[in-house]
């Protein structure tokens, strides 16, 4: 039985993985939030920057913060979907063939450089952030439960790479960024230990059923049918608007609503406010609107266009 919200709110053990991974990863307590809350809310989180600003560094911190089985996969040139769900061997023993899981079957999933590999690995992916199973040699296998992928992106400009495809894309609830440090932390990394070493150091901040408890309070988060209509009047906005390429997707607009829950929690409301929707929008929104040759000339920024352009009720 759920305990009510409120005092699972004023409980929230989220502060925890938040301040611990701010000890990894300095000056980026924003970015911090948006990946927690993108968990919170059951999605897939997509880190996009440059190499050695510490995409990799705070996947792997959130993972041990989170205290689940992780697993992580560089994805290269040369990785085949087999290499990720796995491939059935012949059992001499037994003159069967047995089924022998890849690294996708853990609780969350590391994909290292996901843009590096061809689309025929990224499409290894596709059911198993959809559906939470994989299908291989005829017979479909459960993932574990919770089940979640952190995946890192280099900009598409760069050597080496495959873009995502929108289907691909639209799979992740998030996409963020971490930039440069500020001077200050900066030089705080400087004077630092290794990163590495501090994530060997990381005890987890919450336990599996504390994970499931916020989810699900993040879920039942109150919506008031004024925001509803917020959200509905931004992916109106999108579908009609010249400047969009094409509008928001329906699953679009429940990722806004449940990124726009989560975020609630992680700030202590027991009420989604339109505060809420425009915190995480950037994130959510940012991946899957694309504007219109004239947009893009004059520095379209998707979100920013769309809180500029749609009233509050």
């Amino acid at each position: 039985m759920l305990l009510d919200a409120r005092s699972r709110v004023s409980a929230n053990p989220t502060d925890a993985v938040v301040a611990a991974a701010g000890q990894v990863i300095l000056g980026k307590e924003r970015q911090i939030r948006l990946a927690i809350a993108c968990i919170l809310a059951r999605g897939h989180l997509l880190i996009e920057d440059v190499p050695g600003v510490g995409k990799t560094t705070l996947s792997h911190a959130l993972a041990k913060l989170l205290g689940l089985e992780y697993q992580r996969i560089q994805f290269t040139s040369d990785l085949l979907p087999a290499d990720i769900i796995g491939v059935s061997v012949f059992d001499r023993t037994t003159s069967t063939f047995r089924f022998h899981p890849g690294p996708i079957f853990a609780h969350v999933i590391l994909a290292d450089e996901i843009n590096r590999a061809s689309p025929k690995a990224q499409s290894a992916l596709l059911e198993a952030m959809e559906e939470h199973q994989v299908t291989a040699e005829g017979a479909t296998r459960p993932l574990p439960e919770p089940f979640f992928v952190i995946a890192t992106q280099n900009p598409l400009h760069q050597v080496g790479t495959f873009p995502l495809p929108e289907s691909q894309l639209d799979r992740f609830l998030m996409r963020i960024s971490l930039g440069y440090p500020d001077a200050k932390a900066e030089r705080e990394l400087l004077r630092g230990a290794d990163r590495r070493d501090l994530i060997a150091h990381l005890q987890p901040a919450i336990t599996p059923a504390q994970l499931k408890e916020l989810q699900e309070t993040a879920r039942a988060m109150q919506v008031s049918d004024a925001l509803l209509d917020y959200v509905q009047a931004l992916i109106n906005h999108t579908r009609h608007s010249p400047r969009f390429t094409q509008g928001l997707s329906p699953r679009a607009g429940v990722a806004i609503l449940r990124a726009a829950q989560a975020w609630a929690l992680l700030e202590g409301r027991h009420q989604v406010l339109p505060e809420d929707v425009q915190a995480t929008l950037p994130a959510v929104v940012g991946h899957r609107l694309h504007g219109n040759a004239d947009a893009v000339k004059s520095g379209f920024d998707p979100s920013r266009e769309l809180v500029g352009a749609v009233p509050i009720p």
